[in-house]
Formats: structure tokens, C-alpha cells, sequence
């Protein structure tokens, strides 16, 4: 892999226009439309996808975009891929519904199949995290949305890192939109623990940072919900994995739906398999 850090700056920039194209959204009286799959859509999601695709395809004007907002790109295109971007550009839609914060904007690079570059930013909190192979994983404040990013140092970020060994109580942290009766029975497997909810890709940046231990994802998601966040667990020292203990990979098959997953602090720690 070559070093690709050169395109964190340009990305954080690029998801911070689109953060600010969100919160114009947020702050008015948006309406709600529904997709096929009955999955909330608003002049928000539609707002970042625009302003990302397009700041993505000046950067890399070589590189495809798959964005949740365009992915009717067929699997005989998306097969011949090597590299290409992966983006959400409102995660966490029922969240932002709900006014909580809890949504994010996420970005991932992904390359033979892998997440190497990311950045996860959360609109409302402020904050974003970042990560890229052979740089690792750092988390900045965001104090103001309409700065320009000009350097990494201007961030003033710091370096995060999984938790280990997980303390004698672990965190386990869960959707706050999602809990169904498959999780709610493999939660009850586990040791006691201590229950963290909160919504979109800022369940895995708990865990990458060290506030939580495990998240499990025993429903469904997509390839662009999971890409950036992976990426930022993966570089901070943990790790997502499938059934048979192998990472979640991308683009492999027609169907953008991933299998379920578990995303762990401490690759030496052994939870219930899936």
C-alpha cells in the first residue's frame, strides 16, 4: 500500500462541508421521505451526499463513489473495483429525526477489499475521528464547523486505542434504534456488563477509544455503515469480525447487506461466538 495520509486533511475537509450541509437541514423544519426498504431519507442525507460525492471526485477523479444515496451501481461495475470510496453521508438518519445527535458523516477509502483511510464525523458533538493504515487512529474536536482544514496539526488531535485487557465489568455497547430479540438473547450470554446505547457508526468509535469493550450487530447493515468506523476500530487496535473470526470485508459479493459482526476491543479477549 502506498502512504495515503496525504488524503486525510482533504477528507476531513470534505466531510466537514458536508457536516455543515447536514446542520443546515437540522436546524429547520425538514421533512421526512421514506425509501423502498422504508428506511428514512431527508434533505439532509441528500445534502452531504451531493457536497461529498462531489468534493470526493475532484480529489480523486479516478477513484469510483459508492454512496448509500447512489448505489444503483451494478455488481458487474462494482466487481472490476480494486479501489474506490465507500460513504454514508447521514448515518444514523432516525437519530437525527429524533434531534439527539447521536448521526454522523462517514467516509471510508477502500482498497482489495479492505477499509485503509476513514474519518468519522459527528456533526452536533463536534468531534471527529481518523484513521489510515500505517498512521493509525486519532479523534479531534471540531470547534468550528466553517474553518477550513488546512493541516493535521490545526486539529489538534490525539491519538485514541482500544481498551486492554476489558475490566472486570465490561462495556458493551448496543444500538439505541436497533435492539432485537437475537441481541437481546446473545446479551444475556455474556458476563455481567455494563450497557452503553447510542446510535450510528459512534458505537464503534466508543470502542475505539476505549470507552467500551464489545459492541455486537446481530441485524442488519450495509457495507457504508460499517466501512469508515471499522477502519478507525481496526487502526486503534481492535478489530470487526465476522462468523469463523475472519474481518468484515467489502465489495465481495452482489449484495451490499453485511453478515453479522462483532467489533472487540481486545483481539486476546473471547467473547460468545456469534
Amino acid at each position: 500500500m502506498p502512504d495515503l495520509t496525504h488524503l486525510l486533511v482533504p477528507v476531513i475537509d470534505i466531510s466537514r462541508q458536508a457536516a455543515r450541509a447536514i446542520l443546515q437541514v437540522y436546524e429547520s423544519d425538514f421533512a421526512v421521505q421514506h425509501k423502498d426498504d422504508s428506511s428514512p431519507l431527508t434533505q439532509a442525507d441528500l445534502a452531504s451526499h451531493h457536497s461529498i460525492v462531489d468534493g470526493l471526485r475532484k480529489l480523486t477523479p479516478d477513484w469510483p463513489v459508492l454512496s448509500e444515496e447512489s448505489a444503483d451501481i451494478d455488481w458487474a461495475t462494482r466487481q472490476q473495483w480494486q479501489r474506490y470510496w465507500l460513504v454514508d453521508p447521514l448515518d444514523g438518519t432516525k437519530e437525527f429525526i429524533k434531534r439527539n445527535g447521536e448521526f454522523t458523516v462517514n467516509i471510508a477509502l477502500i482498497d482489495d477489499h479492505r477499509p485503509v483511510l476513514s474519518v468519522v464525523l459527528a456533526p452536533v458533538l463536534s468531534k471527529v475521528w481518523f484513521a489510515a493504515e500505517g498512521f493509525g487512529a486519532r479523534r479531534a474536536e471540531l470547534k468550528d464547523l466553517g474553518r477550513a482544514i488546512d493541516t493535521l496539526e490545526q486539529l489538534g488531535s490525539a491519538a485514541i486505542q482500544t481498551r486492554r485487557p476489558a475490566p472486570v465489568k465490561p462495556v458493551v455497547v448496543a444500538s439505541r434504534s436497533h435492539v432485537n430479540a437475537a441481541l437481546q438473547q446473545y446479551l444475556d450470554q455474556l458476563p455481567p456488563h455494563q450497557r452503553l446505547a447510542c446510535g450510528s457508526s459512534l458505537k464503534f468509535c466508543h470502542v475505539a477509544e476505549g470507552n467500551a469493550d464489545l459492541y455486537p450487530r446481530l441485524g442488519p447493515t450495509s457495507e457504508w455503515d460499517t466501512a469508515a468506523a471499522q477502519c478507525v476500530v481496526e487502526q486503534a487496535g481492535g478489530q470487526v469480525l465476522v462468523a469463523g473470526g475472519e474481518p468484515l470485508s467489502y465489495n465481495h459479493k452482489e449484495s451490499i447487506l453485511n453478515p453479522e459482526f462483532l467489533v472487540v476491543a481486545d483481539p486476546a479477549q473471547k467473547w460468545p461466538a456469534i
